[in-house]
């Protein structure tokens, strides 16, 4: 398979005359002695009359791309995002996750033991944030209740936007 790949490069090469001089003449009296080489000359040289007489590529007409875009002014563009995307449903979103963090700061900060805090100066100074216990503020029913409720408040306010969309919709198409 080698050689045969090597046979038929040579005489590509060979037809396309970008050889030397003298790998020509060699190339030239392999394909008179050897039976192999003629063949495959005669078969590579049909093919490349084939390709340089017959093949004729197709050109698009002068008027091409005015008849694209005319074909495209035809269909309605999309207009920008600001018009179809309602902003209360953003700021419907954004509340909601608003509320949750502070929700959950203030549950943080109803943790916090102030009697210990006595008369000191430096409030701060005394309260390490190493020292605070994280596994109740996540493990506590509380949280889980308050999470879940908030995700069932999330799902139900994506629910009547879905809704009110549908039958927009629905009323747009009737």
């Amino acid at each position: 398979m080698n050689t045969q790949h090597k046979i038929e490069e040579s005489l590509w090469d060979y037809i396309d005359g970008s050889i030397s001089a003298e790998d020509k003449s060699f190339v030239e009296q392999l394909i008179n002695t050897q039976e192999e080489w003629r063949k495959k000359y005669h078969e590579l040289l049909d093919v490349h009359q084939l390709m340089s007489s017959s093949l004729e590529l197709e050109e698009p007409s002068m008027r091409f791309s005015l008849n694209v875009m005319e074909e495209i002014t035809k269909y309605q563009i999309t207009p920008a995002a600001k018009t179809y995307i309602n902003k209360k449903i953003i700021y419907g979103i954004g509340i909601f996750f608003v509320t949750m963090i502070i929700g959950l700061f203030v549950y943080g900060l109803g943790q916090i033991n102030w009697a210990d805090s006595g008369a000191t100066t430096n409030l701060l100074s005394k309260y390490n944030v190493n020292k605070i216990d994280f596994s109740k503020f996540f493990n506590n029913t509380y949280t889980t209740v308050f999470m879940m409720v908030n995700v069932v408040m999330g799902l139900m306010l994506l629910d009547m936007y879905l809704g009110k969309k549908r039958k927009e919709l629905q009323e747009k198409h009737a």
